[in-house]
């Protein structure tokens, strides 16, 4: 087994999980903030089967986009008194950043009853 963890836009989540949805996969959403447009981004979480990791990536790239932005530089240190008009720059953002981990261990806890796999514990 995998989990697959994939930090997409905003924008491109609630896509996501649908389409994550609709091929029977579980998911769960935690919102986040990326660090250097410091915009809202959400991670989504899956465990899959190794033979379905393919699968959820075609998903993600179905549904996760990237998209021009303009940001303004950080300001250069300047001395007192100078004066520095930064011109927007052109960055893309989006699509997803993806992990792929290895399971040593999964356990679904229901009122008292298990359905885990796993061995040595």
């Amino acid at each position: 087994m995998k989990l697959v963890v994939a930090v997409v836009q905003g924008k491109d989540a609630e896509g996501l999980m649908g389409a994550l949805r609709q091929g029977n996969y579980r998911a769960t959403q935690i919102n986040s903030s990326g660090g250097f447009l410091r915009e809202n981004n959400v991670t989504i979480m899956t465990g899959v089967n190794d033979a379905q990791v393919p699968d959820v990536f075609r998903l993600i790239r179905e549904n996760c986009y990237t998209r021009t932005q303009y940001v303004n530089p950080l300001l250069p240190i300047m001395e007192p008194g100078e004066f520095y008009m930064p011109s927007p720059v052109e960055v893309q953002v989006g699509g997803a950043t993806v992990f792929v981990l290895p399971i040593v261990r999964y356990e679904r806890i229901m009122a008292g009853a298990t359905d885990g796999i796993g061995a040595g514990w």
